[in-house]
């Protein structure tokens, strides 16, 4: 009988917030013997449980979605996974060598170049010179930088590290994929690319992949099971559609001031120049059909920035995207000065149907993403007094044309 791919038996992670480093030797002693019993403490008051007692099989060859609104406990649990950090308390098995991708550009040193960041991951996942060189002509392929794999990755764009990346993870031939929803950095394109190349491993090569992802649709057509997370409680193995029905049934909006500063970014070097701290809903009825949106950005900026636009974007549960606002539409660009600012948002008329959209939104200018939030968070449209029919179709934009009533006259056909 074949053995799972990977074991997770009783996981916790418990967090001390704001302390660093050992606390009483009473405390350490606790800490150790429930490490013993492979049970989690009960949190105290300072301390933060992001995962509580998670335990689940995934079999060899397996593809399984891991979903769950922010915070729920998904990274957490990747990270463990990957040796990034260690469990609070329990036990997990893994046969097989595992590939990363958490972050743009995980494990790349930013001084080496791209020929040589593959080399060294190669290295890391414990493949040979020769393995290594038989596959680089395809990864560099596959991540479309030809011109630039010699120079060094601190210069390449946010699209060209996740290309080179997502390239080196699934090209290295690791038994087991591990990925974070790090693909929403690529256009659309490429997504389409690499859910095609995991659809391929996954199939024709047997390895196992364990996918994270907001987008519905993806987590549909990658994955045979998912597991839902909530609040660092995990459900077991579920077929897919009961998956998404256990999400979507426990969904709640986010909460509308939002301090985003120490969120996981999907971002190139441009990420030091220019990004999001705080995202603010100043809308007097929030988000409501036919009403104002308007939305405060903080914005901390290190360098001087000419021409830059900042995005919002709306999109479904299902991943489709629904409503693009994106600033610089009509030429309006946008200059910042090293400080921080406070950029307000505002769109007159909100077309959305009433319903829960995943929001995302971006800095960008000069050909690259400067800092991207996706998503910031799960917000619902209400209806309002202006929504006489909001019954009338569900997700998507309802505006109103212009309309001229022309009479026919007597004896004309129309």
């Amino acid at each position: 009988m074949t053995r799972p791919a990977i074991e997770i038996r009783n996981v916790s992670k418990v967090y001390r917030l704001g302390s660093i480093g050992a606390t009483s030797l009473k405390d350490e002693l606790g800490r150790a013997w429930a490490r013993v019993r492979g049970r989690a403490e009960p949190s105290k008051e300072g301390e933060f449980a992001a995962l509580r007692d998670v335990s689940f099989d995934v079999e060899q060859g397996q593809v399984i979605g891991l979903i769950g609104r922010n915070g729920a406990g998904k990274s957490t649990l990747l990270k463990i996974l990957s040796r990034i950090t260690r469990q609070t308390t329990g036990e997990i098995r893994i046969r097989g060598r595992v590939g990363s991708l958490l972050e743009v550009g995980t494990g790349f040193h930013p001084d080496l170049t791209g020929r040589e960041n593959v080399f060294l991951n190669g290295a890391i996942l414990g493949m040979t010179k020769a393995e290594i060189r038989s596959k680089f002509d395809e990864i560099i392929a596959f991540a479309e930088i030809e011109r630039f794999v010699d120079t060094p990755v601190k210069r390449y764009s946010s699209g060209m590290y996740v290309r080179l990346a997502f390239a080196v993870a699934a090209h290295l031939e690791p038994e087991i994929l591990i990925l974070d929803e790090v693909l929403a950095v690529g256009d659309q394109q490429f997504q389409t690319k690499c859910l095609g190349k995991m659809q391929e491993i996954s199939s024709g090569d047997g390895r196992t992949i364990l996918f994270v992802s907001h987008s519905m649709a993806a987590i549909r057509r990658l994955c045979q099971k998912c597991v839902v997370l909530d609040h660092g409680v995990s459900s077991p193995i579920l077929d897919i559609e009961p998956a998404i029905a256990r999400y979507t049934s426990n969904l709640t909006e986010s909460e509308y001031n939002l301090d985003v500063s120490e969120r996981p970014r999907n971002w190139g070097t441009e990420g030091r120049i220019l990004r999001f701290e705080a995202v603010r809903v100043v809308s007097p009825q929030l988000l409501a059909f036919g009403k104002p949106l308007e939305i405060e950005f903080t914005i901390e900026c290190t360098k001087p920035v000419r021409e830059a636009m900042v995005g919002l974007a709306f999109n479904s549960l299902e991943g489709t995207r629904v409503l693009t606002l994106d600033s610089d539409i009509r030429g309006n660009f946008l200059d910042f000065q090293p400080g921080r600012h406070i950029l307000r948002f505002r769109f007159d008329d909100l077309p959305l149907h009433p319903g829960f959209y995943h929001c995302s939104a971006s800095l960008a200018g000069s050909g690259f993403f400067y800092d991207i939030l996706d998503p910031i968070a799960v917000w619902q449209v209400r209806t309002s007094d202006q929504d006489l029919w909001s019954d009338r179709s569900s997700g998507g934009c309802r505006m109103e044309p212009k309309v001229e009533l022309i009479p026919c006259h007597a004896g004309s056909k129309p």
